[in-house]
């Protein structure tokens, strides 16, 4: 399993050079990645060919974990026994999950809006009774009674209202994006998050892009404050902001997007969850209303863009992607 020779593309991929990879295990230099240990004996035990996809670690030249389609040969060339091709799938595996990004989006936002309304239209009439009936009652505790009604209905008529959403196209105007964190930074440190270390990564080469002010604020606000809920009081809590080139939001390709990142050193999201996230009504908290996620998906989706995140335990961000022109959506 020792490395023979790199060609420029496995130079690249693997993030070391051909002279210092020879003579090197090759599982040492991907982290052991026990799938293509098994791939690679499989091959060595049968000499015949096989493929499959797997995850590369993040290293010295890679930030992020990059995901490969692996294809392994037997190779009659001594001193060479396998040939092993890697291709890097990353953006596209990304492409396809942010597709299914947006497919959970929409049909979570049509669920919803039926749901809501559905629930909306006896609301008006439970209440409307419930007035009728505290006008025919002369008792005041009686009256108590009445006003319970009322008040849960219109609490619930609230609930329905925030399921909806804020309607209405965006109003757009320049904005600085480093301004509207700073605006949200205040938001919550009015809120005490005095034991949470905040750092701030900005780009400052970010242009000022034509955004609605309220809109993406909310939607920052309901992020950053999942993240300070899911460091419960003690952890590290990262804002940074970056221009990425070439980037595709569902079937749209931009030459240059900013990238919003929110990054928090929690527990991460449950495995279980982390398909269903921008669903309504999920939530991992018990105190949470499944309401955060989907509204900020709605929000930033208005501006043609789009939300992502990567979870595991000491690391979870959320990618808010804004292209800088954006075509409004309703």
């Amino acid at each position: 399993m020792l490395v023979v020779g790199l060609n420029p593309a496995a130079e690249n991929i693997l993030g070391i050079s051909d002279t210092r990879a020879r003579g090197d295990s090759l599982l040492r230099l991907i982290g052991d990645e026990p799938e293509l240990q098994d791939i690679l004996s499989r091959v060595l035990a049968s000499g015949d060919e096989y493929a499959n996809e797997i995850q590369l670690a993040a290293n010295e030249s890679h930030a992020r974990q990059r995901t490969v389609d692996c294809r392994v040969s037997a190779l009659d060339l001594p001193p060479a026994a396998l040939l092993v091709e890697m291709t890097d799938v990353t953006r596209r595996t990304l492409i396809n999950r942010e597709n299914a990004l947006l497919i959970q989006h929409g049909a979570g936002r049509r669920m919803v809006r039926q749901l809501a309304h559905e629930i909306k239209n006896p609301l008006g009439g439970i209440r409307g009774a419930a007035q009728l009936l505290e006008r025919q009652l002369a008792s005041d505790d009686l009256k108590e009674y009445t006003q319970v009604i009322i008040s849960e209905t219109d609490r619930l008529a609230a609930l329905v209202d925030t399921l909806l959403g804020p309607g209405g196209p965006p109003n757009k105007q320049a904005v600085n994006i480093h301004e509207l964190l700073e605006y949200v930074i205040r938001i919550i440190e009015a809120e005490s998050i005095s034991s949470i270390t905040l750092s701030r990564d900005y780009d400052p080469g970010l242009p000022q892009i034509d955004l609605d002010r309220d809109q993406v604020i909310q939607a920052l606000l309901n992020l950053v404050r999942n993240a300070v809920a899911a460091l419960d009081g003690q952890g590290a809590l990262t804002l940074r902001t970056r221009a990425v080139s070439n980037f595709t939001i569902g079937n749209t390709r931009h030459r240059v997007i900013a990238s919003i990142e929110i990054e928090d050193d929690g527990p991460g999201i449950p495995p279980e969850l982390q398909d269903s996230v921008f669903y309504p009504l999920v939530t991992s908290r018990v105190e949470g209303t499944g309401l955060g996620l989907p509204t900020a998906q709605e929000l930033i989706s208005r501006h043609g863009g789009l939300i992502e995140f990567e979870s595991k335990p000491g690391r979870t961000v959320f990618f808010v992607r804004l292209p800088l022109k954006q075509t409004a959506t309703n």
